[in-house]
C-alpha cells in the first residue's frame, strides 16, 4: 500500500505538514534558512525541502531566494521602519494575509504607506504575482522593493519628496502625481484610529498624500492591529466616513470594534 505524500513521515517523525509548518516558523524566527541546514535538520533530500519551499511561497509564507528562503519582512527592514515592523509582527501577518485576499485579478491596487501596508504586499498570492495580473501604483519604498521583485510586474510608482522614517515619498509631488491616477482598492494605514477623528498619524505630510490616495480610490481598506483601535494621533489622514472596510485583529475590544460597525464600516477581524 502507498502513502501519500502528505501523511508520509520523515526520519524525524515529522509529516510533510508538520516539516512545513516548523520551516515557516525557522523563517519568522531567523529571518533565513538555507536547503542545506533544513536537509540535515530533518533528515530529508534536497528535492523535498524545495518542493515544501514552494508550497510555503505559493502559501504566503516565506520568499525563496537562491539556496534557501527568507522572511516576507526580510527586504522591508531599515532604520525606525524596522523597529516598527516588529511591533506585532504576527497580529501584522494576519491582517495583511486577509487583505491580500481581497484582491482579485486585474485590479488596480494602491499601496498606502506603512508597515501593515507593505505586508499587504508581501502576502499577495502566487496568482496575482503572476505578469500583469494586477496594476500596483505606490509611494512607498518597501512596496516596490517587494513587487519589483515579481515576474515582470505591472507597477507604478509616484515620486516625490522622500521621508525616510516612513520610507514613503510625500509632498506636493507626490499628490499631482496622485491626482491623475484612479484605483480599485487602496489599502491604507494609520498610527491611530477613533470614530470621532478617523484615521491619524504623527506627520502631516503622510496625512496629506494618504488623503489624497484615498480620494483616488473606489474602495479603502484601512489596516491596523487593535493596539491602534481608540487610539488619537496628531492629524487626520480622512475620516471613518471614508473608510469601507477596517481589518484588524482578534484581539480588538469588542467595544472599539462595534463603535467602528456602528459608523458604517465593515470590520474584518484576522
Amino acid at each position: 500500500m502507498s502513502v501519500s505524500a502528505s501523511v508520509e513521515l520523515d526520519p524525524s517523525g515529522l509529516s510533510a505538514h508538520e516539516r512545513r509548518e516548523q520551516i515557516a516558523r525557522l523563517v519568522d524566527d531567523d529571518q533565513r534558512v538555507s536547503v542545506g541546514d533544513l536537509t540535515v535538520r530533518f533528515g530529508v533530500t534536497d528535492a523535498s525541502i524545495r518542493r515544501d519551499l514552494i508550497l510555503l511561497e505559493g502559501a504566503g509564507r516565506l520568499r525563496r531566494v537562491h539556496g534557501g528562503a527568507v522572511s516576507l519582512a526580510a527586504k522591508l527592514a531599515s532604520g525606525a521602519f524596522a523597529s516598527k515592523l516588529h511591533l506585532h509582527r504576527g497580529e501584522k501577518a494576519r491582517i495583511a494575509a486577509a487583505a491580500a485576499r481581497m484582491v482579485a485579478p486585474g485590479e488596480i491596487v494602491l499601496f498606502d504607506s506603512g508597515t501593515t501596508v507593505a505586508q499587504v504586499a508581501a502576502q499577495m498570492p502566487a496568482a496575482l504575482r503572476a505578469p500583469s495580473a494586477i496594476t500596483v501604483v505606490t509611494y512607498s519604498l518597501p512596496v516596490v522593493d517587494e513587487i519589483g521583485g515579481w515576474d515582470a510586474p505591472h507597477l507604478v510608482v509616484v515620486g516625490g519628496l522622500y521621508l525616510p522614517e516612513y520610507r514613503s515619498f510625500v509632498g506636493p509631488g507626490t499628490i499631482d502625481g496622485l491626482r491623475a491616477l484612479t484605483a480599485d482598492t487602496i489599502f491604507l494605514g494609520c498610527d491611530g484610529l477613533t470614530p470621532e477623528s478617523g484615521l491619524t498619524t504623527p506627520h502631516v505630510l503622510v496625512a496629506e498624500v494618504g488623503a489624497a490616495a484615498t480620494s483616488r480610490s473606489r474602495r479603502v481598506v484601512a489596516v491596523a492591529d487593535s493596539s491602534k483601535l481608540g487610539r488619537q494621533g496628531f492629524t487626520t489622514i480622512v475620516p471613518l466616513a471614508q473608510v469601507n472596510v477596517l481589518i484588524t485583529d482578534i484581539g480588538a475590544d469588542p467595544r472599539r470594534v462595534a463603535e467602528i460597525r456602528e459608523a458604517g464600516v465593515e470590520v474584518v477581524l484576522a
